[in-house]
């Protein structure tokens, strides 16, 4: 697996000119129809946020799943999950948009509110007909603003942008992101976002430093029982099983994407000794490393 791709990568993977100064100290968002921007990249993360409509027959792989889409499709990708879309037919219609995290935390603080960029819930939708062409209606009319040279064009594509997320968030309810109103959902929330602040892992000589409640409950200043009782009333889940589950999800992605040895995975995921880590996976698997990286090569 390659590290994250920036937005000056991709835009120099697609050819498109321009946004030569861009940085992360500049809010940026950019939109673009899918047909001009062909070819397969790399399974990885992007240090930048998509939405897009897929019009287009293909395989779909998002972080250790596969999906098939042969719909018209809605998909949300974030920094934190690596993802591969593997199209089945020449043609690839749709839109889609890109923008960076600091575009998204201004004014309204896009990502802290809405569903769609949270940890744990859906990422892919499939809309009805009327709603999907509602969407194309949003896309193709932030196209055209965006060829405007224009004062607040930035804001004017946020309320397309905005208008697209919550067509989509009309379709299917979504987890619930109301403010935390009580101790045990701050300290889980709090949980949470340390948790997913680990990943991914992209270097090996820095292996992964919070492995148990106990570690969690330390660095959140907390009594270790306080946090699993916690946990455990807001997700139905215990501390450790959200560490592991989270563990396995990185176990899979090194396994399929990378070309680190099974021991050098097993350190970067904080395991001293690669039976350890064999002993975990299979535990949480059913299966081992090794058989799961020989089943990839084998597909």
């Amino acid at each position: 697996m390659v590290e994250k791709e920036n937005l000056q990568q991709f835009y120099k993977r697609i050819c498109h000119q321009g946004d030569e100064t861009l940085t992360k100290d500049i809010p940026h968002i950019n939109v673009f129809e899918r047909s001009s921007c062909g070819g397969i990249a790399p399974f990885s993360r992007r240090d930048y946020y998509k939405v897009t409509l897929i019009r287009g027959r293909g395989w779909l792989d998002y972080a250790d799943k596969s999906y098939y889409i042969d719909r018209p499709a809605v998909l949300f990708t974030t920094p934190v999950i690596p993802y591969l879309w593997k199209p089945e037919v020449e043609e690839q219609l749709g839109w889609f948009c890109i923008f960076n995290e600091l575009f998204a935390k201004q004014h309204d603080e896009l990502l802290s509110r809405l569903p769609m960029f949270q940890i744990g819930t859906d990422k892919l939708f499939f809309p009805d007909q009327v709603s999907e062409e509602k969407i194309a209606g949003f896309f193709e009319q932030m196209m055209k603003e965006n060829l405007i040279s224009y004062q607040n064009k930035q804001d004017l594509l946020r309320n397309y942008l905005h208008l697209i997320i919550h067509e989509v968030l009309k379709m299917k309810p979504a987890m619930s992101i109301d403010q935390q109103n009580n101790a045990s959902e701050r300290i889980t929330s709090l949980f949470i976002e340390l948790l997913e602040r680990q990943f991914p892992i992209d270097n090996i000589q820095q292996p992964l430093s919070l492995k148990s409640a106990k570690d969690f409950a330390s660095r959140l200043s907390v009594h270790t029982n306080h946090l699993n009782r916690a946990v455990k009333e807001i997700t139905g889940e215990t501390t450790t099983a959200l560490i592991a589950n989270r563990i396995i999800v990185e176990a899979n992605d090194l396994l399929r994407h990378s070309n680190w040895a099974i021991s050098e995975i097993a350190y970067s995921l904080g395991f001293e000794n690669p039976a350890y880590f064999n002993n975990f996976y299979k535990k949480h698997t059913g299966t081992t490393p090794k058989e799961t990286r020989i089943a990839k090569s084998l597909i």
